[in-house]
């Protein structure tokens, strides 16, 4: 395997935090811990000049930032200067404290501001059993193997760029050299990349293995794993045959072995790829709760503006309720991916005296061979502290779960010179696990079976395993269905998110090679890359498409599914979960039809029926005729925690068919006529256009709001009574229920803890005297002002802002700011709802805090 070296930046976290139980003896009624709280330090700034990408010169862009380092030098605003971004993004991202925050906004040019996430590596679930038939399954789900069999395409030409932990440039999946190989960087397969951070880089500050350092060099090869599961499912050719087998790989590496990235790295790998030429780029990463107008998902639609398809995991997070959708996903032109689970699982098979037997691969196994015959001898438990029941030399290895680890049963019967290990379950079932490192030369195939298989073995005189090249296939009972771990939109500005699902439950793929060489993963990571290799091959099939076309011609033709939660009522499963549906890649190939808009966000139903232009562009040399139709799909009503109902919305045309001459247009009006209820619930469905005469049947999902949706309340108390006005020390936050005095000493500054159960707009702290609840100034005499904040993943997760008992005194002028005296205060909180008008009373929640004493 490649060498690699070290590397990091720092942390903030805006992913919800779970609020963890404390009691402890306190003259404060409530105490929380300062760590379960989401917030941080690490911010951008955007500019209001356009970026390069937005067709401003890199002079002009390069103007802005030096004159905001003057005015914001001028102004004392203390920060740490991080990146700075000119292409896809114009501005910075800065280490500053809270104190000094407050003061950004007031920078002339300053357009918006906004936290820095820490982007969790991908958590999901691994398990080293399965087979490469998991992936032939996937693939015969979305019609990917009817492209390459049938079509002969592969995705040949088109460049994909992997953001990621970077990829394993030694696997032969990937043309690589093998594991005791050593491929160069760039391979054929491999042919652009870097890595941004390095092996030893972790982001996240809670982590015992935090390095705050990154270390980028050439090399972006790959020791955390997800990067070259991802990108098998895009593209490997060998063992596992992805959606795309011929494309040429760019690994953009953003991730170190282990941990957290931060949202500017991404950005840096954003513009890295674009300067590369890369068709497609796939981030199976992302910030879950967020807005479309978080940085990534800027500098992703610009992107694709600039003529690259950007796909994305829409996120794991369908266990957190709605509008959990994540960015990058969340773009306006960014192709937001929902995942599905796959139909079928696979498990090799060995034979022992003609019993087939299945068997799972451990991590770190050595290569397990698909032909030959050997001896078996039971060996016992194998642990350091027992002698082996017989002598494995020159035979296969039989040992029992229990009591040492498996790494250990393995080393004791490789080291008597066992040619093969078999561990065998203490239970019935069968299982999967890890050796934990690679033992001697890596070269022994170590695997398990199950309790009941191993006594079968046990009780043959003679028994000789026989290695096969045969699998067992096993239906999943939630195949094809969504997966639970999938988000749910839609995105807090209504747009209808995600765009589309593909496999990416229980889908085996390509390993780093000292980890296995393969394993079976799921989440939206796995989805995302599905169909990045989907729209490479449209691209190689239809190579004039533009970016912007690719995701409407591949949502035309997916098929939506039923609800995964109950599927024989054959209702549809929630537009904003699935999108489009799954995605069907030889009928997008062979589509002659396409129609704009690809989907349909109708809004807030309280404006009554929204009526939307659809235009059908018939791309064959006959006419067609389609009859139209509208199929619900089930709405939910909540937020967090969701509740499940039919819909009542409706959908009349313009005309109820359509005819569309042979290489033409034509256009028909759809008035959609909202769901009822529930109340503050999404509601949607599909417009059906089917073909009078024999061909394919197209879909344009619509999904939106019922009634009004600033009827969601945004600062909701919890079981905690927020908000709160907070003293910290200790490490604890203590709720000031009545008053407080603060020295504004280090961290004696009033805190305050909020719960957002939504998205809000835009946030304002105003600064009043406590004595006549007039503001501290007519004009000047606010604070902490915010934009697009994200809600909370869970019903009891909250944000802390300080106050350093400074006021803003300027209106953008200098940053200038002004202390307040010593003194009796209240601060009056005030959230513009998701969609607010700022005008609209009420569309804003006020909060006004108990009395703060400020006594320096």
């Amino acid at each position: 395997m490649s060498s690699k070296k070290n590397k990091i930046a720092t942390s903030f976290h805006l992913a919800a935090a779970c609020l963890l139980a404390f009691s402890a003896p306190s003259i404060f009624a409530q105490q929380l811990p300062e760590n379960a709280a989401e917030g941080g330090n690490l911010w951008f700034i955007e500019l209001s000049d356009k970026p390069v990408a937005d067709g401003n010169s890199k002079n002009n862009v390069k103007a802005a930032q030096d004159n905001f380092r003057k005015a914001a030098k001028e102004a004392e605003v203390n920060f740490n200067e991080r990146r700075s971004f000119t292409t896809l993004f114009n501005g910075f991202s800065v280490q500053i404290s809270s104190s000094e925050r407050a003061k950004l906004m007031q920078i002339p040019g300053v357009k918006a501001i906004y936290p820095v996430e820490l982007i969790q590596a991908p958590n999901v679930d691994v398990d080293h059993g399965g087979s490469a038939a998991d992936m032939a399954n996937a693939l015969g789900m979305t019609g990917a193997d009817v492209a390459q069999n049938l079509f002969g395409l592969k995705g040949s030409g088109i460049k994909v760029a992997i953001m990621d932990t970077g990829i394993d440039i030694d696997h032969p999946d990937f043309g690589g050299n093998g594991v005791n190989g050593s491929t160069s960087f760039p391979s054929a397969r491999v042919a652009y990349g870097y890595d941004f951070v390095g092996d030893a880089f972790n982001a996240d500050s809670t982590s015992a293995l935090y390095n705050p350092v990154a270390t980028p060099d050439n090399n972006p090869d790959d020791c955390g794993g997800h990067g070259t599961h991802v990108a098998g499912i895009v593209g490997a050719n060998g063992t596992v045959v992805g959606v795309a087998p011929d494309v040429t790989f760019g690994a953009y590496r953003v991730f170190g072995c282990n941990g957290s990235t931060t949202a500017d790295i991404m950005i840096e790998a954003m513009e890295r790829a674009y300067a590369d030429g890369m068709h497609i780029l796939n981030m199976s990463i992302g910030s879950s709760f967020q807005w479309p107008q978080y940085p990534t998902a800027q500098a992703a639609d610009r992107l694709v503006e600039k003529g690259m398809v950007v796909v994305a995991s829409i996120g794991n997070s369908g266990a957190s309720g709605l509008y959990s959708a994540g960015a990058p996903g969340l773009g306006e032109h960014v192709i937001g991916v929902a995942s599905y689970d796959n139909a079928a699982t696979s498990t090799p098979l060995l034979q022992v005296n003609g019993r087939d037997i299945a068997y799972n691969t451990f991590t770190f196994s050595g290569p397990v061979p698909k032909l030959g015959s050997a001896d078996m001898v039971a060996i016992g438990r194998a642990c350091n502290t027992d002698a082996l029941l017989a002598s494995p030399a020159g035979k296969v290895a039989l040992a029992v779960r229990g009591v040492c680890g498996f790494g250990e049963k393995a080393a004791n019967a490789i080291n008597a010179g066992a040619t093969a290990v078999v561990i065998y379950n203490n239970a019935a079932a069968s299982f999967s696990g890890t050796l934990g490192a690679v033992i001697g030369n890596g070269s022994i195939p170590v695997v398990s079976i199950s309790g009941t298989d191993g006594a079968y073995v046990l009780a043959q005189a003679s028994p000789v395993l026989t290695w096969t090249n045969r699998s067992i296939k096993t239906p999943l009972a939630t195949g094809g269905l969504i997966s639970s771990f999938s988000s749910y939109g839609l995105s807090p500005d209504l747009a209808l998110k995600p765009d589309i699902g593909a496999p990416g439950g229980v889908i085996y793929s390509t390993y780093p090679l000292e980890r296995g060489g393969f394993a079976t993963l799921g989440g939206t990571s796995m989805s995302s890359p599905h169909v990045a290799g989907a729209a490479a091959l449209l691209l190689e099939a239809k190579p004039a498409l533009s970016a912007k076309a690719v995701r409407t011609v591949l949502q035309n033709s997916a098929d939506p599914k039923v609800w995964s939660l109950n599927p024989n009522t054959g209702i549809l499963d929630h537009v904003h979960r699935q999108g489009a549906g799954m995605v069907d890649i030889d009928d997008s190939i062979n589509a002659t039809t396409y129609i704009t808009p690809g989907k349909i966000a109708t809004g807030e139903g309280e404006a009554g029926a929204f009526i939307q232009r659809l235009t059908v562009h018939n791309q064959a040399d006959v006419a067609v005729t389609y009859q139209l139709s509208a199929v619900n799909a089930l709405s939910t009503g909540g937020v967090i925690t969701p509740t499940f109902f039919g819909s009542d919305a409706s959908v009349t045309f313009s005309s109820n068919n359509l005819t569309v001459p042979a290489n033409s247009s034509a256009t028909v009006d759809a008035t959609i006529n909202p769901a009822t209820g529930p109340v503050n619930g999404q509601y949607g469905g599909y417009i059906v256009f089917t073909p009078e005469q024999a061909g394919q049947v197209y879909r344009v999902p619509f999904a939106g709001f019922v009634g009004d949706y600033q009827g969601i309340q945004v600062l909701t108390p919890t079981g905690n009574g927020f908000p709160w006005l907070a003293k910290l020390g200790g490490g604890f936050f203590s709720n000031c229920a009545a008053a407080c005095s603060y020295t504004m000493q280090g961290d004696d500054v009033p805190w305050f803890l909020l719960h957002f159960d939504h998205h809000a707009r835009y946030m304002e702290m105003n600064i009043l005297h406590a004595a006549s609840m007039q503001p501290v100034h007519p004009v000047f005499h606010k604070t902490n002002v915010s934009d697009y904040l994200p809600r909370n993943s869970t019903t009891t997760g909250f944000y802390s802002f300080s106050w350093d008992g400074s006021r803003i005194h300027s209106n953008g002028g200098k940053g200038k700011t002004k202390e307040v005296p010593n003194g009796d205060y209240v601060i009056q909180i005030k959230v513009l709802k998701a969609l607010g008008d700022k005008n609209n009373p009420a569309h804003w929640e006020t909060w006004i805090s108990p009395v703060i004493t400020i006594a320096r």
